[in-house]
């Protein structure tokens, strides 16, 4: 018996990393007789970046960067495959092989502009700015990368991307001529975006943005609106929010003729994503798809006779491209039985996530509250996973151990 662990990361307790170790650390301790293969996977969310690192055997390379308020820290950007002379303009998305033929930078945004940067007191979106992930873009060019990917999830700011964008020499300017640098709150005065000091090293670079969510720029269901509040908004915060980055969706459909306030995927990461592909043409993708073809989840898929998956939370939203439903969806075009684990779970039937997980399991063993049940993540997910192998050993032909 052959099982795939392929968990994302259960957001605030553990990584997709720490989370497969726990599961494995379970089927191990079962009546199974197993192998197994850990797989965690990114959607884009925060640990993106950095398993996609470690699938592609990037060299993490650490560098100075500014954080949301310009205070200077130390974090490392990854880079893979030679360092010149690749053609940087195809397309398109590549299993691991093809990849490495390329030189590839991976930016984590969470790394520099990252919610987990700062203590709570500190919260202020309407002047945290991703000017750290400029920088770390910047650094990257160094090597002369054809693409850089962007794993944008876990960001602490609402900007739409014009940290990054200052920080790679776009100037963006009030109607006097003068440079607005007080983002995202002075953007309401917003009049020109002045491209003349853009780092030209652009032109010739692939800009991929790996999107964990799916919403817009804009709107009940923007940005602001969703996720202004997680990051320390209050409702006047998120309406002025709302209309700095409706301002700069005005100004770059005015500019570029590009319309980004019904972008999918526009509102990831407090707008970058749509700012990025109103500026500098970034393609945004589905993240988990990305991932799961970049890596070669198939390959992974094709020795696999059980797959487990996972995250904090399995509900409507996780059909709405996370990671657990990239699996899952995978998983059952080879034909391969999917079980989900997860903190919450819906109390009522849902038709629409048993279509794509043959079993769901919630993880908690007794009635604790949410801070009280996220330090006892891993040790609830060995359990599971344990009385999950030991389900498959006595209800599977030849499953129990000859041990």
């Amino acid at each position: 018996m052959h099982i795939l662990i392929a968990p994302n990361a259960f957001k605030h307790s553990l990584s997709a990393d720490a989370a497969a170790t726990a599961i494995l650390e379970g089927l191990q301790q079962s009546s199974l007789d197993l192998t197994a293969e850990c797989f965690p996977v990114g959607d884009g969310g925060d640990g993106t970046g950095d398993l996609l690192m470690t699938r592609l055997n990037a060299h993490r390379i650490p560098v100075q960067v500014r954080d949301p308020f310009g205070r200077e820290r130390m974090t490392y950007y990854g880079f893979s495959g030679p360092t010149a002379g690749v053609d940087g303009t195809k397309t398109g998305v590549e299993g691991t092989t093809a990849i490495a033929s390329r030189p590839t930078a991976i930016v984590e945004m969470a790394n520099a502009s990252g919610l987990r940067l700062l203590a709570r007191h500190e919260l202020a979106p309407l002047h945290a700015a991703s000017w750290g992930t400029g920088d770390l873009i910047r650094w990257a060019l160094d090597k002369k990368p054809a693409r850089i990917l962007i794993g944008m999830g876990g960001s602490v700011t609402v900007d739409g991307g014009t940290g990054i964008l200052h920080a790679l020499g776009v100037r963006f300017l009030n109607e006097t001529g003068q440079p607005i640098t007080d983002v995202p709150a002075g953007l309401i005065d917003l009049a020109t975006i002045d491209l003349r000091g853009l780092d030209p090293r652009l032109k010739t670079t692939e800009i991929t943005v790996l999107c964990d969510v799916d919403n817009p720029l804009l709107g009940p269901e923007g940005a602001a609106a969703v996720f202004g509040p997680q990051k320390g908004a209050t409702p006047a915060d998120v309406s002025q929010l709302e209309k700095a980055l409706n301002r700069l969706s005005r100004i770059i459909k005015q500019q570029f003729g590009i319309a980004l306030a019904d972008l999918p995927k526009g509102g990831t990461a407090g707008g970058a994503a749509a700012g990025l592909h109103g500026v500098l043409k970034a393609r945004l993708v589905d993240g988990i798809d990305y991932f799961l073809t970049t890596t070669d989840f198939g390959q992974a898929l094709d020795r696999a006779d059980f797959v487990i998956t996972g995250e904090g939370s399995i509900d409507e939203q996780t059909l709405k491209g996370k990671g657990p439903f990239g699996v899952a969806s995978a998983a059952k075009k080879k034909g391969v039985p999917v079980i989900g684990l997860a903190g919450r779970l819906p109390m009522e039937k849902d038709a629409a996530l048993e279509a794509w997980f043959d079993v769901l399991l919630p993880i908690n063993h007794e009635a604790l509250s949410l801070s009280e049940a996220l330090p006892l993540t891993a040790a609830n997910l060995t359990a599971t996973a344990r009385a999950v192998g030991n389900l498959i050993a006595r209800t599977t032909p030849g499953g129990a151990s000859r041990k």
